[in-house]
């Protein structure tokens, strides 16, 4: 059952929104809001670390990154692109998925000199492929390259709190003086997640990402 702080709150955004003013600044979040930029980087497969690295090969954590259980990898790849463009360095992300996917900005793809579409994470189809180079072998990837879409993770206490849905879109207004607000910042719902915005390193040097700025998410 909903704690009574919960329905009080849900009651007062239901208000608001019909009056169509903004939550009064009083009334807090129930956790911290992050805003970080994810730089480019790849999510494998065992089975694919094993090929690149060598049968039996386990990732290693490098540095833990702020969502639980996730971190970066010491290993990292050299990626080969459709006009045998490089870049080299590719960090891994861990722990292992089943499924395998690079993620880049736009400037990367240019470099590269092929077309990324925007998707959400794990929406792979008809995507661009690309070549994966490892100490211990090739990888070559069908598809699964993409510019990831701007996102937020959310416990579902903060869903709640913005009163959005798995899969919805919200705001997000980054002060300072490169001042910026992102119109689709795509809801990923889960009990594992940490309140954080994800957004690529294009999208954080246009608004000037900093520690210190004043971010904050809109319904």
């Amino acid at each position: 059952m909903p704690h009574r702080e919960e329905i009080a709150h849900a009651v007062r955004r239901l208000l608001y929104q019909r009056l169509q003013r903004p939550m009064p600044r009083t009334v807090q979040a129930p956790h911290p809001l992050v805003v970080n930029a994810s730089a480019r980087h790849c999510h494998l497969t065992q089975q694919a670390v094993e090929t690149l690295f060598g049968a039996g090969h386990q990732l290693r954590v490098k540095k833990w990154l702020y969502q639980e259980g996730q971190y970066a990898a010491e290993e990292s790849v050299t990626l080969i692109g459709p006009r045998s463009r490089v870049i080299s360095n590719l960090r891994i992300l861990g722990p292992c998925r089943d499924f395998n996917q690079v993620e880049l900005a736009f400037t990367d793809s240019i470099s590269l000199g092929f077309d990324i579409p925007v998707r959400a994470s794990g929406v792979i189809k008809d995507t661009p492929g690309c070549m994966l180079m490892g100490p211990a072998g090739f990888l070559e990837l069908p598809e699964g390259v993409i510019r990831a879409a701007p996102h937020v993770h959310m416990h579902p206490e903060d869903a709640a709190f913005y009163g959005v849905k798995p899969g919805a879109y919200l705001r997000l207004r980054i002060s300072g003086t490169c001042a910026m607000t992102f119109d689709r910042v795509l809801a990923r719902v889960s009990p594992d997640f940490k309140l954080e915005v994800h957004i690529d390193t294009d999208e954080a040097n246009a608004c000037g990402l900093e520690p210190g700025l004043s971010c904050e998410l809109l319904a």
